[in-house]
């Protein structure tokens, strides 16, 4: 059963947490993490890029000139793709990105991603996080206390408007709420922070 460090908004360690090893002892599943990562980039995109073809640019319903005896090259349309200001050939148009991926392989993507933290020793839990106010400076040091690197993810069990302010005036830095865990913040972030409550809900989860 693995074991992580619990320390305090000040950096200090205050004890130790034990992990549940379904969750963070997991083998990991490096196709299924590259599976669930590719779908959310995927889904990401809005799709809505758009070219015109030729029957859709504005003009060019006379034929430009006779077809034959102008010593010229015959065309029907000034708007053919051929032609500047013409219609594009083959060009995006709009579509769905969308990649649909399994629960259970999302679970198991995000087992492995927390897996990965906790070998790395890159996972600590944080006993409590109540700011009552925003305070970028406070985190500042919280981050350089633990070392948590350039890019630290913060996972909260409740919503705290502070804490969103106060992380996003932090370059690289990022705070989630634990109903919004992903893969792709996971492996994106050097560091990961878990609210103790937030950390329940987590083995709650991906325990079963």
């Amino acid at each position: 059963m693995p074991t992580v460090k619990v320390v305090n908004l000040k950096g200090e360690v205050v004890g130790e947490q034990e992990l549940s090893d379904a969750v963070f002892a997991a083998p990991v599943h490096i196709p299924a993490m590259h599976q669930v990562v590719v779908a959310q980039q995927a889904n990401r995109r809005q799709g809505t890029h758009s070219t015109k073809t030729r029957g859709e640019v504005r003009g060019g319903g006379r034929k430009p000139w006779r077809q034959k005896h102008t010593g010229r090259a015959r065309h029907g349309s000034i708007r053919s793709p051929i032609w500047k200001g013409g219609g594009v050939t083959h060009g995006p148009k709009p579509r769905d990105y969308h990649l649909k991926v399994n629960r259970k392989v999302r679970r198991l993507a995000l087992r492995s991603a927390l897996s990965v933290k906790v070998r790395e020793e890159r996972l600590v839990v944080l006993d409590s996080f109540d700011l009552e106010k925003p305070k970028t400076r406070d985190l500042v040091n919280f981050f350089e206390a633990i070392q948590a690197g350039k890019k630290p993810l913060v996972v909260i069990g409740k919503s705290l408007p502070a804490a969103y302010k106060s992380v996003s005036n932090i370059p690289g830095a990022g705070v989630l709420h634990v109903d919004s865990i992903n893969v792709y913040d996971l492996l994106y972030h050097d560091h990961l922070i878990v609210a103790s409550d937030a950390l329940e809900k987590i083995e709650e989860v991906l325990a079963k």
